[in-house]
């Protein structure tokens, strides 16, 4: 990393502190710093707990003895005084193959490093692994090689408890390895939430066991498609670095990959007027098939069956439910719609997507899952039930996100914020600042309605992103809503963070993560093309 050799705290610039070495990201809630410095032989440091035999804290302890390892050519600085063991206390070891993290998890911790004691207390393993991460990026290389690490108290806890990612697997297949490594990132930055959109209407990945057609038919090829054992290693990858996986198998619309192998699912939309029969397009209002039959009670039948999958499959509480962009163009467009709305004595299509949403929110409800939907049905007059979790998306020219937010949190829904986080929309230039300004509660003073905010997600839809680019794309952009999420509302100086920032990213290039640049200049002996083609 561009790390100097300094004792002294942040440099001021014109554009800035430039932060010493050693800086964390996200930004802790208290860090009491000192310029007093010591060192550690990271090949024979220890680190020790009393959670003996929890596979999430020796898992842990484990990737972080091979992090701390900055170079193998590093050395101890023998002027100063040598730290050789961290010592973590977790007061509730509730731990296990079947414990995973949730929504309510405790994720605080202190980390105390001195002379005399170096000590992780946390509450939960869930924050013991975030003060290890924290503990992780203290440790930086002089310009000599020696290991130096500052004599520091950290008092830290997240600002809020919905601190997520959403990647697409649908658009664009990603491997089970490309997958890991976004969860290692997403430790590194506290994330705490990965959301998989599993499935859309170009592809159905997803190994169905009750209904194996749809993705024998519904993936791109055998090959883009994942199996049992693939989710259970993803879903178990995260539970070691404290992520939550909440999947979203996103309906009614959506659906056009389920209707290759189950076509009585979808509504058969009919062309121009009556006259132009089922099954036909009419562009740009909507195309041949491409949303789920309301009417059809098979729908439900087999909505119910698939989610008890689902439910078997993710351990979290929640499941994403999607619900956006419920075009009702194809619904209108068919008679036998209308004739069975009449039956149902509905006069507005808004009552059909009312229908359906209760429908699959009483089928989920019933295997005990909470659920998260898109704000659409919200926005289109639905009703759902006062304990759903609204994902705010929208805002543009017409109407902005905070006035949506500020609607959907009024009518008493709890809420989470990805409209100004969405990751796959790029531009020149260093747009990581625009995510990083945006403020959760800046729609509104009511501290009542801030309460109603959970916290966020960046998203990164997958069109034009696949295992070759995602990971650049995604970071150290995604870094900058990590700390959005995670540090108090007061850190918001851009021009401080950047180079903060800055030194994560070589942080994460050094680990092994392709992290786009942000400034000019280097990272030290640690570019990505040494990680790719190592120098003799």
């Amino acid at each position: 990393m561009k790390a100097k050799s300094c004792r002294g705290g942040p440099v001021m610039k014109s554009n800035g502190f430039v932060a010493a070495p050693g800086a964390p990201w996200p930004m802790p809630g208290h860090w009491q710093n000192s310029t007093d410095l010591m060192t550690l032989d990271p090949h024979t440091f220890d680190i020790v707990s009393n959670a003996n035999g929890c596979d999430v804290i020796e898992n842990g302890i484990l990737r972080y003895k091979r992090l701390l390892v900055l170079d193998p050519d590093g050395v101890i600085d023998p002027d100063l005084t040598t730290i050789s063991r961290l010592a973590m206390t977790i007061e509730n070891v509730t731990c296990g193959h079947d414990y995973y993290p949730h929504g309510d998890m405790d994720e605080s911790y202190t980390l105390t490093l001195s002379p005399d004691s170096c000590t992780l207390h946390s509450n939960t393993i869930w924050g013991a692994l975030k003060g290890l991460e924290t503990f992780s990026q203290l440790l930086y290389l002089t310009d000599d090689k020696k290991y130096h690490i500052n004599q520091t108290i950290i008092d830290d806890s997240p600002r809020f408890s919905h601190r997520g990612l959403m990647i697409d697997t649908a658009r664009h297949f990603l491997s089970v390895d490309v997958i890991i490594s976004i969860l290692d990132a997403m430790s590194w930055d506290k994330f705490n939430v990965l959301h998989w959109h599993v499935v859309d209407d170009q592809s159905f990945p997803y190994p169905s066991r009750t209904y194996p057609n749809l993705t024998y038919k519904g993936a791109y090829t055998p090959y883009h498609q994942y199996s049992r054992d693939n989710v259970s290693t993803i879903i178990n990858e995260a539970r070691l670095r404290g992520i939550r996986v909440i999947p979203e198998f996103d309906t009614p619309g959506h659906t056009w990959s389920w209707g290759l192998a189950y076509p009585e699912l979808i509504t058969p939309c009919w062309g121009e007027g009556d006259e132009g029969g089922p099954n036909k397009p009419n562009y740009p209002l909507h195309g041949e098939r491409e949303i789920l039959n309301p009417m059809n009670e098979f729908t439900y039948q087999f909505l119910d069956r698939l989610y008890q999958e689902i439910v078997d499959d993710f351990p979290d509480q929640f499941v994403h439910l999607g619900m956006d962009e419920v075009y009702y163009a194809c619904w209108m467009s068919n008679p036998n719609i209308s004739d069975w709305m009449k039956t149902m004595n509905f006069t507005e299509y808004y009552q059909v997507e009312q229908y359906y949403s209760q429908r699959l929110v009483d089928i989920v409800n019933n295997k005990g899952s909470y659920y998260i939907i898109w704000q659409d049905p919200i926005g289109n007059g639905v009703q759902v039930n006062e304990n759903t979790l609204v994902q705010i998306w929208k805002g543009d020219d017409e109407q902005s996100w905070q006035q949506y937010m500020s609607e959907v949190t009024s009518l008493g829904y709890d809420a989470i914020l990805s409209s100004p986080w969405y990751l796959n929309l790029i531009s020149y230039g260093e747009d990581w600042k625009t995510y990083y300004l945006e403020e959760p509660y800046s729609f509104t003073n009511d501290t009542k309605l801030w309460s109603k905010v959970k916290g966020g997600e960046a998203c990164i839809w997958a069109e034009y992103v696949d295992g070759t680019n995602i990971l650049s794309r995604l970071w150290p952009r995604a870094s900058a809503v990590a700390e959005r999420l995670w540090s108090n509302q007061t850190v918001n100086n851009v021009n401080d963070a950047q180079y903060r920032l800055d030194q994560h990213r070589c942080r994460m290039v050094r680990r092994g993560i392709p992290a786009q640049p942000i400034l000019n200049g280097y990272c030290g002996d640690y570019e990505w093309t040494h990680q790719m083609a190592p120098l003799n």
